[in-house]
This record gives C-alpha cells, structure tokens and sequence, in this order.
C-alpha cells in the first residue's frame, strides 16, 4: 500500500502542495440525523431560541 502524503511520520495531518494536480469536477453528498426535542425543534423553527435565529450562526 502507497504512503499517504499528508500524513507525517508521527501520524499528523499536514498540508500538502497540490497546486500540480489537474482540475476535476467532484460531487460530495452528505447525511446526517439530528434528535432533539420536539420542543427544541419548535424553539428553533419559531426562531424564538433566546440565543436568537441558531440556524443563521450555524451557517
């Protein structure tokens, strides 16, 4: 199995210069499932939270 370049000895993440690699197009796709309360999830949709609008600061 080849090394992976941006992984040093001591099994840290580095950057690595990719400035040579050709432009590809790639897709991501991801899902997740968040629980909460109903309640929680009213509080939210309302905009209510009295941290005020949580969806726009998670943005």
């Amino acid at each position: 199995m080849s090394k992976l370049t941006h992984i040093n000895d001591k099994g840290d993440a580095q950057m690595v210069d990719v400035s040579d690699k050709a432009i590809t197009t790639r897709i991501a796709v991801a899902k997740s499932v968040v629980l909460m309360q109903p309640s929680t999830l009213e509080l939210i949709t309302s905009g209510q939270h009295k941290k005020g609008d949580v969806l726009a600061v998670a943005r």
